[in-house]
């Protein structure tokens, strides 16, 4: 099923995140909670890229492959230009396609010392025109940032520069995580603006843990709204308190971003059952009846 056809037919669609484990012992338990989360009823359900094999863990295409035949779930696979070449995305293709799959993420990915530049994919929308022209049966999905990709000059830049993506065959945008609504709604507005006309889903991370704050919010670049940085200062040295703020003000996101017309929303639960159940309580009665 192609996901991006998902936004013509309801007014909200619900998704979330989920990244494939570190060692192969520990997909088990992976899987039970794969199980908790599609009792969520997610629209779909997104895999961030592991390469497994001789790599150690478990790849995305085990896990994509999961989702889709054993719960039913709609996935999208994560593909990145870092470390790949054309022979490497065609052999992703092929397997994702032999599980069922074909609904993809494409992304630049971090640099990183074991990941070389790729020869044949400089951007994102390089390695979207390739899998457009090598499967044209796939629904490729891309990424776009609410305040501006870290590498970007401008936030106005980088809105333009969706157009490429647009152009080479993206069919729906996910964002990067954001504290600030205001955030995503200057961004869409500069996007509709600029000609973009794909659905956006708006991602929304829970910070639930005080070993979440400096690691996750310094790598997004994300910039933190006054609410946020009193409920983190009022309670970061009391972990029942901050579990259950961190998951009020996701719900205070996510219910204000359905409520304001958002095409989607995406929860990066970070493989936490509890929090993606207790955060999809706080927001079931905005989303359209499955």
């Amino acid at each position: 099923m192609k996901i991006s056809q998902l936004f013509g037919t309801k007014p909200c669609v619900f998704s979330i995140e989920c990244f494939p484990p570190k060692q192969t012992t520990q997909f088990a338990a992976m899987q039970d909670t794969l199980r908790r989360m599609a009792q969520l009823h997610p629209d779909f359900i997104s895999v961030t890229y592991g390469a497994g094999g001789s790599a150690g863990g478990v790849s995305t295409v085990e896990v994509a492959r999961f989702l889709k035949q054993e719960l039913g779930v709609e996935p999208i696979a994560h593909m990145i230009c870092m470390g790949s070449d054309k022979v490497k995305a065609a052999a992703l293709l092929d397997q994702l396609e032999a599980a069922g799959v074909d609904n993809v993420l494409a992304l630049r990915g971090d640099r990183t010392p074991t990941r070389p530049e790729s020869p044949d994919f400089a951007h994102a929308s390089d390695l979207i025109a390739y899998v457009r022209s090598a499967k044209p049966g796939f629904d490729i999905h891309a990424a776009c940032y609410p305040e501006g990709h870290p590498e970007a000059p401008t936030l106005a830049q980088d809105v333009a520069n969706l157009r490429y993506k647009q152009e080479a065959g993206a069919t729906h945008l996910l964002t990067q995580l954001f504290f600030d609504n205001g955030h995503f709604y200057r961004f869409l507005n500069m996007a509709r603006r600029a000609g973009i006309t794909l659905p956006v889903s708006a991602g929304v991370m829970p910070i639930v843990r005080r070993s979440q704050i400096e690691r996750t919010v310094a790598l997004s670049s994300a910039s933190l709204p006054s609410d946020f940085t009193r409920m983190i200062a009022r309670w970061q040295d009391d972990p029942v308190s901050l579990h259950k703020a961190g998951v009020e003000y996701a719900i205070y996101q996510l219910r204000d971003l359905i409520e304001g017309g958002a095409d989607g929303v995406h929860l990066y639960a970070m493989n936490d059952a509890d929090v993606a159940a207790a955060i999809y309580d706080g927001i079931r009665d905005l989303l359209p009846a499955t």
